[in-house]
């Protein structure tokens, strides 16, 4: 049987925690603790370490998903946790304040990953009045010379979360079949 890992990464409250809870047919397994820095400032707890949730196919495969803790300080367990990883999906925050500019720093520090793998990208808490559109951020991959999928999605939402899991296995695998 394969073994197959994808992992979440993105910034402080772009949703990686609710992603893979609502998704993941097991308890999910966090280690978020209080938050005493600025992160407090934006919620009350933060992922120090990862967060590991289960998907179960209909093949009887499974596909197992970790998030990475958001803040840089943490950035150790980001090379630890990719390992062995098939893709990383990106999420991250429209109401942040340069999202763009965190997707290319993300992009950067997840690059020697994503160029063996693949990657999807996840935007959440998108609105009309605030902050880059869909194409906006198309636009920014294109200036770095990366197509691939990237969809408005709500991390408490199973289906979209379901849809960019699919998006990111389709660039690994466009024969695949639902």
């Amino acid at each position: 049987m394969n073994v197959y890992k994808i992992v979440f990464a993105g910034p402080v409250g772009a949703g990686k925690t609710t992603s893979i809870a609502s998704i993941s047919d097991i308890e999910p397994f966090t280690t978020e603790e209080f938050a005493t820095d600025d992160v407090k400032d934006l919620k009350d707890k933060t992922t120090v370490a990862m967060d590991y949730g289960l998907m179960e196919l209909g093949s009887g495969e499974h596909i197992h998903l970790y998030g990475v803790p958001g803040q840089a300080r943490f950035d150790f367990m980001w090379e630890i946790i990719t390992e062995g990883g098939i893709g990383l999906i990106l999420l991250l925050n429209n109401e942040n304040k340069n999202p763009l500019d965190e997707m290319d720093f993300y992009i950067d520090s997840f690059k020697e990953f994503i160029d063996k793998t693949s990657m999807a990208i996840g935007v959440t808490r998108m609105r009309p009045d605030r902050g880059p559109d869909i194409d906006d951020y198309v636009a920014r991959l294109a200036t770095r010379n990366f197509r691939v999928p990237v969809f408005e999605v709500d991390g408490r939402k199973a289906e979209d979360v379901v849809t960019l899991v699919q998006s990111l296995l389709y660039t690994l695998d466009p024969g695949l079949k639902q």
